[in-house]
């Protein structure tokens, strides 16, 4: 038997007006997913715990097994993981985004957040305005790592854990009040912006029509995670697919292998079928027993507002990753049980997490159930399946419980 989890981060929402009251997840073409629902089974899954944040970070942990409450340590040192950074247990770790503030007359306590991606800026570009930052302000104590896009991470020696706000949910407010306590975090983040603002190649974006990447923000602090070993939980040796540096961190320090895919960038037009192809190669012909495929978009799509781009988004995955995943692992002969869900709840309405409960689906390919739902929030609760404890839900695909 293999294992797969197709992770459609931030996919829950909210019903919405402009749709007939319908959720996105509801309202988008899925016919994959619904003849998947329609054959097995569909529940709720709280992947928070109660008075823990509802980031990506304690989702996709949840959603991997482990009990956020005992494994978490904070969202950046996941991310340093995976860009091999050798974290000593004093140091800690902050996630470093690359931010477009408003430039307008005034201080800098005084600019409002406009994109927490700067436009899901390349990975490229953003190298190379980090770099003019790390010229400046990086020393013995502050190191800078260049991550994934927008994403970055800043190591503190010896340095202190702050609540920091992530800057997805400052979108378009004034930042004074959100910006750090610690007096030499925050002039970083001012001295940032006074670097970006005029360089070259933000320049050169606003005259594209690009959102420039004129500010840091720091978030996510943490120390040094611990994970046990998921092989040694599961009896299942695993690999994780994604564009993002948090679950690719997840898997280094569960033991995981990462399978890279070219042209996955977490983007809404990322390489989907790129992902789904590597999954079914390393399931049916590299000797994987599970593989974790997460898909960004969603999120994305959601945390920018779009209802349109949103429903895209999860057209795309069920057309462009579920279906090649059940075609090519049906081609192979290959018996398999699948779990599909979203991480969290990304309203378009908040543009931001929310710690509602999530609807999963598990299909297995020897057991074909004949029912009349599909796979949509309130269908789901109408199920009566319910996980109180999200990292269950990975006990029940394997069949442990």
């Amino acid at each position: 038997m293999k294992y797969v989890v197709i992770l459609g981060d931030g996919m829950a929402d909210e019903p919405i007006e402009s749709l007939g009251g319908q959720t996105p997840l509801a309202y988008a073409k899925t016919p994959v997913m619904d003849e998947l629902a329609r054959k097995g089974e569909i529940g709720l899954a709280h992947t928070i715990p109660k008075g823990m944040s509802p980031g990506s970070d304690t989702a996709n942990l949840s959603v991997l097994g482990y009990n956020p409450r005992q494994y978490y340590t904070g969202r950046s040192p996941l991310e340093a993981l995976s860009i091999g950074v050798d974290m000593e247990d004093s140091d800690v770790a902050l996630r470093c985004n690359l931010v477009t503030l408003t430039e307008e007359d005034g201080p800098y306590s005084q600019q409002k957040i406009l994109d927490h991606s700067s436009g899901e800026i390349s990975t490229e570009d953003a190298g190379i305005l980090l770099k003019a930052v790390a010229d400046e302000l990086a020393d013995e104590t502050y190191q800078f790592y260049v991550g994934t896009s927008y994403r970055h991470c800043l190591i503190w020696k010896r340095g202190e854990v702050e609540e920091l706000t992530p800057p997805h949910d400052v979108l378009t407010q004034c930042i004074q009040s959100y910006l750090p306590e610690e007096s030499h975090l925050r002039h970083m983040q001012e001295r940032s912006y006074e670097i970006l603002k005029n360089h070259p190649l933000n320049l050169e974006r606003k005259a594209k029509g690009q959102n420039p990447a004129n500010s840091l923000w720091f978030w996510g602090a943490g120390t040094r995670p611990s994970l046990s070993s998921f092989e040694e939980a599961h009896q299942k040796k695993g690999a994780m697919i994604s564009a993002v540096d948090l679950l690719k961190g997840i898997a280094v320090g569960a033991g995981m292998d990462n399978i890279l895919v070219e042209g996955a960038n977490g983007g809404l037009h990322t390489n989907y079928e790129g992902k789904a192809q590597a999954a079914v190669k390393a399931l049916t012909k590299d000797g994987y027993d599970f593989v974790y495929i997460h898909v960004e978009a969603p999120d994305e799509m959601g945390h920018q507002g779009s209802v349109e781009k949103k429903i895209q988004s999860i057209e795309y995955l069920d057309g462009r990753v579920i279906r090649l995943v059940k075609e090519g692992l049906e081609a192979a002969g290959a018996d398999y049980r699948m779990l599909i869900m979203p991480d969290h709840p990304t309203p378009v309405r908040l543009r931001t997490h929310t710690t509602s409960p999530v609807p999963y689906l598990i299909y297995d390919s020897t057991d074909n159930q004949d029912r009349t739902w599909r796979y949509q929030e309130d269908l789901a609760a109408e199920s009566g399946n319910e996980f109180a404890h999200g990292w269950d839900v990975m006990k029940h695909l394997f069949q442990e419980i």
